[in-house]
């Protein structure tokens, strides 16, 4: 083993930790939930998950990829045009395109993948990407690897700033673009606000451009019926292209995917590198992400009650003294400055049987750092006012209110 390599990567590590930004795991020993057992902790509340509907331990849920792995075993042993492909595959690809409105769906196993899918696989030499400016990282790099395969140009726009977006899409670059590509999150993850998809619609629309939205964070989170950041805005169904993930609100496991027309999951299929040379997923996260659609669509009210818990805790957290960033979503920022202050709040929290992540440099801009509080509908109010009860405690030792 290269000695040399090993000190590198060593003197890097005790850099992040001299430096208060070393992230430690916590290891659980009970499904994820409102509430789990942390080792070592014992009983902790989750106020940091995906897991917006609490449907990650829903018995249904559950279920569902049980009786995927009784009946299709553990896995496809290759890529699914060389072995096959199960139904299973098929009858969730076809529940996620009538969940959130398109002709057609194709899964992959992240939605990592299936952004990179998209991108690398459908732009070309003399295309133009222009991409929100807070887009999520695997956006990004998806862009990046497309430019590196190909010659095509990129732009970014300032975060949701529809002047700019236009300027980009009026230049010359954009004007001589064989096909313009306009690339956004749904809910910006960091934020917790949402994309203005009504006017990117319309801007597209008027200079002929695609509107692709990773929709991982809207995904049976907005909307009555938890369809998703276009149910939200009014625009079901007008979206070109939506990627987004199973692996938050739809069941918490793993997997992503892309809608849209039959025509374009159907090239994906022909020529993306990541659903070529990658085996599907495996059929316990395909059922239990099927039951997840099903149980969402049977049940609107766990919607409605993710939504009711979400304008509760901003209210009361509010009246705490804290100024979290303004939205309609579960997620809810509350900006500290410093990574290692927030880093240092979240292990004060945990302490205290709350468990919520801070973030910092790089994931934000330098003196954004933030606790990132997620709003699940398996909270109670009392949870929720337990949550706001330890941030006062916490925030007032820390001199932050």
């Amino acid at each position: 083993m290269n000695t040399n390599f090993i000190t590198q990567l060593t003197g890097a590590l005790d850099a992040f930790k001299r430096e208060g930004v070393y992230k430690q795991l916590n290891y659980l020993e009970t499904p994820q939930s409102a509430h789990v057992r942390m080792e070592g902790r014992g009983d902790v509340l989750i106020l940091s998950s995906n897991n917006y509907l609490g449907l990650c331990d829903e018995p249904s849920v559950v279920r569902g990829g049980k009786d995927a792995l009784d009946r299709f075993g553990a896995g496809t042993g290759s890529v699914r045009f060389i072995c096959g492909t199960f139904t299973i595959h098929r009858d969730l690809e076809r529940a996620l395109a009538r969940f959130v409105g398109t002709e057609s769906s194709l899964s992959y196993v992240s939605a990592w993948n299936a952004n990179e899918g998209f991108t690398a696989t459908v732009v070309e030499e003399g295309d133009y990407v222009i991409s929100d400016a807070l887009n999520h990282a695997s956006i990004i790099d998806s862009i990046r690897l497309a430019k590196a395969i190909t010659k095509c140009t990129s732009a970014v726009y300032k975060h949701s700033d529809m002047d700019d977006l236009k300027a980009k899409l009026h230049s010359e670059a954009a004007r001589g673009a064989r096909r313009r590509i306009i690339w956004t999150d749904g809910v910006f993850s960091m934020e917790g606000d949402i994309a203005r998809l009504p006017d990117l619609i319309e801007l597209a629309r008027a200079n002929d451009a695609i509107v692709v939205v990773d929709d991982s964070h809207g995904t049976g989170v907005l909307g009555a019926h938890g369809r998703g950041a276009a149910e939200h805005l009014g625009v079901l169904g007008d979206v070109d292209v939506i990627t987004s993930t199973l692996g938050k609100a739809i069941g918490g496991a793993a997997g992503g995917f892309t809608a849209s027309s039959a025509a374009l999951t159907d090239y994906l299929t022909q020529r993306s590198r990541p659903q070529l040379f990658s085996n599907a997923l495996p059929p316990t996260v395909a059922g239990s992400a099927l039951a997840a659609v099903q149980f969402i669509e049977a049940h609107p009210e766990r919607v409605a009650t993710l939504h009711e818990n979400a304008r509760y805790f901003r209210g009361t957290i509010t009246e705490a003294g804290f100024k979290p960033l303004a939205g309609d979503t579960p997620i809810v920022p509350i900006i500290v400055g410093e990574t290692a202050r927030a880093i240092t709040m979240s292990e004060m929290m945990l302490k205290e049987g709350v468990f919520v992540t801070g973030f910092g440099y790089p994931v934000v801009p330098q003196g954004h750092a933030r606790i990132r509080c997620q709003v699940s509908a398996g909270h109670t109010r009392d949870d929720l006012d337990f949550a706001v009860g330890v941030f006062k405690q916490v925030g007032k030792k820390l001199g932050i209110i």
